[in-house]
């Protein structure tokens, strides 16, 4: 299987790209409502149970790679999840997107909205510095959106005040390109490509890293021989999701079947 984990139902935007590219593998999911949101805790919290969710993914769900469906913990806990795990492949939100937000802009003026604690680590500015540093970044910690999204005000008046907010001063510094740091912000795509106008080119990140994966498979047969065909994807929870059915819908345009569990609840 593709094992997939985020701190919440977010990720699960991250699923359909993969599942557009890669229709024909199973993935098991893993979202950890029970300590959501990871945008507004601690590093060493978010690379914790980051790495207990890859342990599970690999030992009990036998996922043959990972992919981290979070920001926050891309930007966090990528790196330690690496190295504890040096015998699988594991997938992150951000370098997968780099070359392809460089290939976008024609101004080099990029704005980045995210939650807090992927604003505050600098991921996505350190890694396209490094690729070009002649850019101009702007950035700006959206908080109130993931709640919108889980509250399936995704068209709501209220939705299109609060994005316009957080991305006018964005689109004061003249950005013509603008990534969707956090997994679900693609279900307000709509509203903010109204807020920035059609000049502003909007880039989700995982349609880069559905992309990164089919490369990695095509280029390993030896691993992708080992994952599991087949349609019927498994999601996981480690407590009962909010607006579950408004949110899967929002993803995948018919009903999902889930399963609630802890695994780290007696710890």
């Amino acid at each position: 299987m593709i094992g997939i984990f985020d701190s919440g139902v977010g990720g699960m935007s991250v699923v359909k790209e993969i599942i557009k590219v890669l229709p024909e593998y199973q993935i098991v999911y893993f979202g950890d409502t029970a300590r959501l949101p990871y945008g507004t805790k601690g590093a060493n919290f978010v690379k914790e149970y980051s790495e207990k969710i890859t342990e599970w993914l690999l030992t009990e769900k036998n996922a043959k790679i990972i992919v981290i469906a979070c920001n926050t913990s891309s930007a966090w806990a990528s790196d330690s999840l690496k190295k504890k795990f040096k015998h699988v492949k594991i997938f992150e939100m951000i370098t997968p997107v780099i070359p392809d937000i460089l290939s976008v802009t024609k101004n080099k003026r990029i704005g980045i909205i995210g939650t807090p604690g992927t604003i505050k680590s600098n991921a996505y500015q350190i890694k396209l510095l490094k690729a070009d540093s002649s850019i101009k970044i702007f950035s700006a910690s959206c908080p109130l959106l993931v709640p919108l999204v889980e509250e399936g005000l995704t068209d709501d008046k209220i939705t299109f005040q609060i994005i316009k907010r957080y991305i006018k001063p964005l689109k004061e510094k003249g950005i013509d390109t603008l990534v969707l740091g956090c997994t679900h912000y693609p279900l307000l795509k709509k509203a903010i490509k109204k807020t920035v106008g059609k000049k502003v080119k909007i880039i989700n990140p995982a349609e880069s890293l559905s992309q990164e994966i089919k490369k990695y498979l095509n280029e390993n047969p030896e691993i992708k021989g080992k994952i599991k065909k087949g349609r019927e994807h498994k999601f996981y929870f480690s407590d009962e999701p909010y607006n579950f059915k408004k949110i899967s819908s929002l993803c995948f345009n018919k009903k999902i079947h889930k399963e609630v569990k802890d695994p780290f609840a007696n710890e």
